[in-house]
Parts: structure tokens; sequence; C-alpha cells
């Protein structure tokens, strides 16, 4: 549901259960939907993107309340959440599908997104340099039923305990605040 006071990022950091699960626990988010941004295939398939040969990225859009949260503070999410700096690769997934980028709606994103970069050179937030792409939004397709929730519906899957489980509780530790349901509304 999108309303007069929400706006959408789309945004590719690594493998979308991981994004997935941090945007859903955001006060100020209304939606957030896993799927498949910036290639050239119409309507891929999960095995199709999983080639690296469609051009996609594993992404999410994320619907969220303007009022409550902006832009820049979901930005600030997304780079404190993935590694920016580390080409076509997340961990152990590697591959163009697995890219950092941010798919910007308009130029007042995109303005935003590459300040936002310059900013964290500019403070040498990290060692290397950021390699995360600002790319014009042009597709967004949902991914198929089994990977909505991914994290909330398998929290005993392998991949769910080892890697979201942790980045997530390191997530909820850094970004309290931020969160729905402690002692946000």
């Amino acid at each position: 549901m999108e309303n007069k006071g929400s706006e959408v990022a789309v945004l590719a950091g690594g493998c979308f259960w991981c994004m997935e699960a941090v945007f859903s626990e955001i006060r100020g988010v209304i939606k957030v939907e896993s799927g498949y941004s910036g290639g050239t295939v119409d309507n891929p398939s999960y095995e199709e993107v999983c080639t690296g040969n469609t051009g996609h990225a594993e992404s999410v859009k994320v619907t969220y309340d303007t009022s409550m949260i902006s832009y820049g503070d979901i930005l600030e999410i997304f780079f404190s959440t993935h590694d920016p700096t580390s080409l076509n690769r997340q961990g152990n997934d590697v591959g163009t599908q697995y890219r950092s980028a941010i798919f910007y709606m308009d130029s007042r994103q995109e303005s935003i997104a590459r300040d936002a970069i310059k900013k964290l050179e500019d403070e040498k937030r990290f060692r290397k340099p950021v390699v995360t792409k600002v790319e014009k939004f042009s597709n967004f397709y949902p991914s198929e039923e089994y990977h909505k929730d991914y994290f909330r519906n398998n929290p005993d899957s392998p991949y769910c305990m080892f890697v979201i489980a942790p980045k997530l509780e390191k997530f909820r530790k850094s970004h309290a605040p931020m969160l729905v349901g402690r002692g946000n509304p």
C-alpha cells in the first residue's frame, strides 16, 4: 500500500533475504519486497538471475513513510548492513547479482545517493573505496513467492541461522532507536 506520504527506494546489497529482514524491522517502513532490478531480461526467474547473465541484482523495494524516515536514513541503514566496498560479492555470495547498487527514482534520490557515498569516502568509514553503483531505476520484478519473508518463514534454515540472524542482531544493537516494537511507534 502506497500513500501520499510514501516513497520507494530500490537497493541491492547482496542477498535479498538479508536486506528484507533488516528493512522489515525499521519504523516507518510500510512494505519490503524482494526481487530483481537493473537487468535486461523481463520478469526473470531466480535461476536465471543466479547465472549472472540477466544483468539483474537481487534487490529490495522499500516503501516507506516520509514523515517517519528519510531517504538519507534508508541509505545509512543500507550502507551499514552490507559491504559497499566489495565488488560483485557479499560474503560467500559472488556474482554481479550480488552487487551493491542504488537504483534512484529521480534526480533528488540520485543526488542524495551520490552525496552519501562522497560522505562515506570523505569520512574514510571504510578502508577500501566504495564500489556501490548509482543507477537510474529501470525495472523491478518481484521474486518468487518462496523468497518473500524468507527469514521470518525459515528461521531454522542454516543460511538464516548463520548469516542473517547474526547480521540482524548486530543491526538491532546499532540501530535500536529506529526499530519497530522497541519502544518506538
